[in-house]
């Protein structure tokens, strides 16, 4: 690619000068056009330590990569305190096209920096007393989407749902659905929601309301993530550390470590010895573990199972309890970087201009599962990606089920579909497109051609730092503007028509496929379908 061309060529330029360069070379698109289309801060970097004025040693570098230009260059500058600039010939992006298509879907932005290390994501993870509500659909799109660019950054990523099926929330659903069973009322601090009333109508005299209500639960969160296009490798039930023990051995463990002690009949964790305020409660006085026990027996449980690092995908009201875990999880030997806690924030429904609450115990819940039946699949989740997670959201049902292209889901398909469109209409005219070493590329020239190529050429790097930023929200962002691009040369450059010469149809032919590629690619990391027509 482009890059390591260019980086090749300002290493050596500087080797030219007497300059060590650096292991990694930095360079970027710049966002004003007029500033070039890559730019390099090498002799910023390496000024200092070689004792050299640093726009000094750009102009030289410059010079060098003038005299001898690289394959691609038009022009070297230099800029501001030392920026080598470098403005390309239309040619590069041709070269971008060509490595599109030849590399296809399966391998066009696909890395191997993650080098197989197998990540464990957990999230969404709701107590089992309900329905998963229409908010945690943006944990559930957040979640997957990550480990899609896991996976494409060469990780080996495991989606997994935590189930806190221990403890007093389990109980009070459980009474609340014999409750309605028995045409009683709900016990205080119980569930209300329409749903106990219908999923107690299906549940058998004999059953026992606890585990019926469990696996009802499960099934319900399983369908909906699932349309939402959401599996699991792992269901992790919390009761399975209680029967194996793994809780005990957990205390153990931190035993041996030297990092528990009792006091006031309590057993407690020295999170004071890792930078805490305050030493935290293991086990009270009555028997009971707190939360932060099993949690650490859970992160352990990880660990043991070959998870080399782990991601947990959190609300924002859980930031007081992010130190204790990451303590817990040094206290057992780990590094706690070993373990990653992405904190989102929550969403605001509104539905006719008005907001919806959403509360499973006060029978307020509008499901995820009622959003998707409002707006699909598709709209949901490239609306909960629209923003980056640690923002507040307000998710609109009315806007995001309107068929404009306002409306930034549609926009997007549209785009897709539009494409597909141009196939169809190739085929209807006899139009075949020749093969790819038959075609002359150097025909696409129209900024709107060139902007599309602009766009692809940037996918590459957009995965790989999505990825390292957990950022899907910046692959929505891409594939909008790619969308936009490609709906401008929609309307400006005909494909095919007697207006336009057979071999510049053939070009724009190749154009229309390497946009279908980065668009499916791109709309794949987000969990959307790349409909053929709208």
């Amino acid at each position: 690619m482009i890059r390591d061309d260019l980086a090749d060529a300002l290493r050596a330029a500087l080797a030219r000068v007497g300059v060590d360069a650096p292991d990694d070379i930095h360079l970027e698109q710049p966002a004003r056009r007029d500033h070039g289309d890559w730019s390099s801060n090498v002799a910023l970097v390496t000024a200092r330590k070689a004792g050299r004025n640093p726009r000094e040693l750009a102009t030289e570098i410059a010079k060098i990569l003038t005299d001898e230009p690289p394959q691609h260059v038009a022009s070297v500058e230099v800029a501001g305190p030392g920026f080598v600039n470098f403005r390309l010939h239309d040619s590069w992006l041709h070269d971008v096209l060509t490595a599109v298509v030849e590399e296809g879907e399966a391998g066009y932005a696909r890395h191997d920096d993650g080098a197989g290390v197998k990540v464990n994501v957990e999230f969404v993870s709701t107590n089992p007393t309900g329905p998963v509500h229409a908010g945690g659909g943006r944990w559930a799109a957040y979640g997957d989407s990550l480990c899609r660019l896991l996976e494409r950054d060469g990780f080996a990523p495991h989606r997994e749902f935590y189930l806190n099926d221990r403890g007093v929330q389990m109980q009070l659903f459980a009474q609340s659905l014999l409750a309605r069973k028995q045409g009683q009322p709900v016990p205080d601090e119980g569930y209300q929601g329409e749903y106990v009333s219908e999923w107690a109508a299906e549940m058998p005299d004999d059953a026992d309301p606890l585990e019926w209500g469990y696996e009802r639960v499960k099934k319900d969160v399983a369908d909906t993530l699932g349309r939402l296009g959401v599996h699991y490798d792992t269901w992790f039930s919390e009761r399975s550390m209680v029967a194996s023990g793994a809780i005990e051995a957990t205390l153990q463990d931190l035993r041996d470590h030297g990092v528990v002690y009792d006091a006031d009949g309590a057993v407690w964790l020295r999170t004071t010895d890792f930078g805490d305020d305050k030493d935290r409660v293991l086990v009270k006085s009555d028997g009971e573990p707190t939360y932060v026990l099993p949690d650490i027996a859970y992160h352990r449980d990880k660990f043991n199972r070959g998870f080399q690092q782990l991601i947990d995908v959190w609300g924002a009201d859980h930031h007081g309890y992010m130190q204790r875990l990451k303590i817990g999880v040094q206290a057992l030997g780990h590094d706690p970087d070993e373990l990653e806690i992405i904190l989102g924030q929550f969403v605001t429904l509104m539905r006719g201009g008005e907001e919806v609450k959403l509360s499973k115990r006060s029978g307020t819940v509008v499901t995820l599962s009622e959003v998707i039946d409002e707006v699909g699949p598709d709209a949901a989740r490239l609306t909960f990606l629209l923003q980056s997670i640690d923002t507040k959201q307000v998710f609109d049902i009315d806007k995001v089920r309107s068929q404009a292209m306002e409306n930034p889901v549609f926009y997007v398909q549209m785009a897709h579909a539009r494409i597909a469109g141009i196939g169809r209409t190739a085929t209807e005219q006899g139009v075949e497109r020749l093969p790819l070493a038959d075609v002359d590329l150097s025909l696409l020239t129209h900024e709107r051609e060139l902007e599309i190529l602009r766009s692809v050429a940037e996918l590459p790097d957009l995965v790989r730092n999505a990825c390292a930023e957990r950022a899907p929200h910046k692959v929505t962002t891409w594939v909008r503007d790619l969308a936009g691009r490609f709906h401008g040369f929609y309307h400006d450059c005909y494909v095919i028509g007697t207006d336009v010469p057979p071999e510049l149809t053939q070009a724009r032919l190749w154009l229309v496929e390497a946009a279908r590629v980065g668009l499916a690619i791109g709309l794949d990391l987000l969990g959307v379908s790349a409909p053929d027509s709208m």
